[in-house]
């Protein structure tokens, strides 16, 4: 707190000066009695405790010599500070408070100087203790890599620290132990619990070939790993590197916190100095000199500074334990006003992994024989469903001069023989047409293959649906959030996949650009979150006033180019995250309006005298640990409600919007 909440950094604070003092404020006091303002405040409270009753005992010099050192006491945790600033500008809270606890022991009241040290003390351990044990819970992040790790080395099994991995090292993981940083599995099968790190509580299979992030428990056999990144470079610490920096990034409501404050603090100096000299010249110097002090007290904007930058410290700090990195304050702001998601289908809605579901030759061609000519064009594209084309056939001769038919499909010539692959409608689906039409009304992606101008058959392509996707479909509606789909896939198939997830609006056919373009529309009614891959989906994601990349795992890209990232594959993350960004706000706005109204109440109740300096410090710094404490508030998770999944989705109303033909030079089946 001190004068760092209202009053602008140090010029001549350096990085490390800045790095040292993060670094001392994230390993904090663990318990309440280690903050040093409270320890004080208890000395300080004790003293002035033992000074009145010394004073109703008849001792009374001593009694006020005693509460004089209670004063001194509680004011060692700002005071000093607050001095060594004024050389610099740096005008704060700690600057009100200071003047007036001076000013009132100078005028005698010695009993409200301490109330006034202590109560200001109290507050500021207090909030001191709150940030640290919210930056301890993100800290405790890279504690999930252990102190040593088990490597092969020479022939042999050798202890290390994390610190000394190389990459290219043969790490050892056993079952029960977790990984010191990122790497692929090479030898082995195992499932890997990543629920600390993701948030998802069901195991992950893991086997060779497979990636393996820092943090991640061995749940089944021993497997061999090897290292892709040193341990101050893995997925792990990024992560807690990305939250930290959020973490100081400003909000709407903290900069309009900061709009507030930071010119009230001189506005309040000057109406106190006012009230002081105006006063003396119309009655008591005296009297008006210790009122100029209660309304400096009064209108001291602590409350309102805090109010708010602990609260997204302590909202984004828990999200981020659940799985969902939020880049700041501003990102929470916008999260927690987000009336429409609009998710991109591929990777988001569906699992990226789409598969060939059906072959169907026609009369004289074989299945084998259709996958064949498929996958001799398909092996030179690399869009997934090529993937899934060439993952369901055997082993083929590549065809030549394959060219790729704007809007249609792609031809090439294989042992002298013309091939043509593409959309039903450029290859006519002949008898196969009734069946055609099905898959795709199934939510399946259908290409017909030719060889020499007659049909051979066709290949039905699906990616299938998340199986947590009307669930979190339904806790969206459930918490008033609107949803639409965004996809680049033909209607048909868009359609069936939005039936079966529960979503009412569909624009298929798109573009990155016409998905920018739909998600500004939308922004235009309420504000718009996009979920997406954080990469094809850039410019969607940038349009949107809250971009979300899922499995944002060990993807620089995807945490570099969203607002929020969702670390797992599991999409129930992004309703709890809207709630948990909810609750943040209101907490935020909870906040302030208290601390406003505070400061609008005590200002002319101090001004008319009607209020003394004991009153309202009691008052001010009661309000100010109040704001405190609603603020951890925001760190709590709070459950979502349970909703009902239809149970037949698709007698939904859509809404299905085309975006024209394409123009791109993709086919259909892109």
């Amino acid at each position: 707190m001190s004068d760092a909440c209202c009053g602008p950094q140090d010029p001549r604070e350096t990085a490390a000066d800045t790095a040292a003092r993060g670094a001392d404020e994230d390993h904090g006091p663990e318990r309440l009695w280690q903050v040093r303002e409270l320890r004080l405040a208890l000395v300080a409270a004790v003293v002035l405790a033992a000074g009145w009753l010394t004073g109703l005992g008849g001792a009374e010099r001593v009694g006020a010599g005693l509460e004089l050192v209670a004063a001194v006491v509680a004011a060692a945790t700002f005071v000093p500070g607050t001095l060594r600033g004024l050389p610099r500008r740096r005008i704060g809270v700690a600057t009100l408070m200071t003047i007036a606890l001076i000013g009132a022991v100078l005028l005698g009241q010695t009993v409200e100087a301490a109330m006034l040290g202590i109560l200001f003390s109290v507050a500021e351990g207090l909030e001191h203790y709150a940030i640290a044990r919210t930056r301890r819970g993100l800290r405790a992040l890279l504690g999930l890599v252990p102190p040593t790790a088990t490597v092969l080395r020479g022939g042999a099994e050798v202890r290390v620290a994390p610190d000394e991995l190389v990459i290219g090292d043969r790490l050892v993981l056993r079952p029960g132990e977790r990984a010191a940083t990122d790497g692929v599995v090479r030898a082995g099968r195992t499932s890997l619990d990543l629920s600390a790190i993701t948030g998802e509580s069901v195991p992950v299979e893991a086997g060779p070939g497979d990636v393996l992030h820092a943090g991640a428990i061995n749940g089944g056999g021993a497997v061999e790993v090897e290292v892709t990144a040193r341990a101050a470079d893995s997925s792990l610490a990024r992560i807690v590197h990305v939250v930290e920096q959020a973490q100081e990034r400003k909000g709407g409501g903290q900069r309009l916190a900061d709009r507030v404050a930071k010119p009230l603090v001189p506005a309040i100096m000057v109406l106190a100095a006012a009230i002081a000299g105006v006063g003396a010249l119309l009655g008591d110097p005296l009297l008006w000199a210790e009122r100029a002090l209660v309304v400096l007290v009064a209108a001291s904007p602590c409350a309102l500074a805090i109010s708010v930058p602990l609260t997204a410290v302590a909202a984004v700090g828990a999200a981020s334990r659940q799985g969902a990195l939020v880049k700041g304050g501003a990102a929470l702001e916008e999260l927690g006003k987000v009336g429409v998601v609009a998710l991109d289908k591929t990777g988001t809605l569906t699992r990226n992994a789409p598969a060939v579901v059906a072959v169907l030759p026609v009369a004289g061609a074989g299945r084998a024989e259709v996958l064949s000519v498929a996958a001799a064009l398909e092996a030179r594209s690399e869009h997934p469903l090529a993937r899934a084309v060439l993952d369901a056939s055997a082993p083929a001769a590549v065809a030549e001069d394959v060219t790729a038919v704007p809007g249609h499909g792609l031809t090439g010539v294989l042992d002298g023989r013309a091939l043509r692959l593409g959309k039903p409608g450029w290859v006519p689906p002949g008898p196969l047409a009734g069946e055609v039409d099905r898959w795709q009304a199934e939510g399946a992606t259908v290409v017909l293959v030719e060889r020499d101008g007659a049909l051979l058959g066709a290949v039905a392509v699906r990616d299938e649906l998340r199986p947590e996707a009307a669930e979190v479909v339904a806790g969206l509606r459930g918490l008033g959030i609107g949803t639409a789909m965004l996809t680049g896939d033909n209607r048909r198939t868009a359609t069936a996949l939005a039936e079966r997830a529960g979503i009412t609006t569909v624009h298929a056919e798109l573009l990155p650009e016409d998905k920018a373009r739909i998600v500004a529309d939308l922004r235009g009614r309420r504000p718009v979150a996009m979920v997406g891959d954080g990469v094809n989906d850039a410019p969607a994601l940038a349009t949107a006033d809250v971009g979300i990349a899922m499995g944002a795992m060990g993807a620089d890209v995807a945490i570099e180019t969203a607002d929020v990232a969702l670390m797992g594959e599991d999409l129930r993350h992004l309703p709890q995250v809207l709630a948990h960004a909810r609750h943040a706000r209101r907490v935020m706005l909870q906040n302030m309006a208290l601390s406003l109204v505070i400061i609008g109440a005590l200002i002319p109740l101090a001004g008319f005298g009607l209020l003394g300096l004991a009153t309202v410090v009691l008052v001010h710094e009661s309000a100010e640990v109040l704001v405190i404490l609603n603020a951890v508030r925001a760190a709590r998770i709070t459950p979502l409600p349970h909703v009902r999944v239809p149970d037949s989705p698709a007698a939904l109303n859509l809404t299905v919007t085309p975006a024209g033909p394409r123009s791109d030079g993709c086919c259909e089946h892109c």
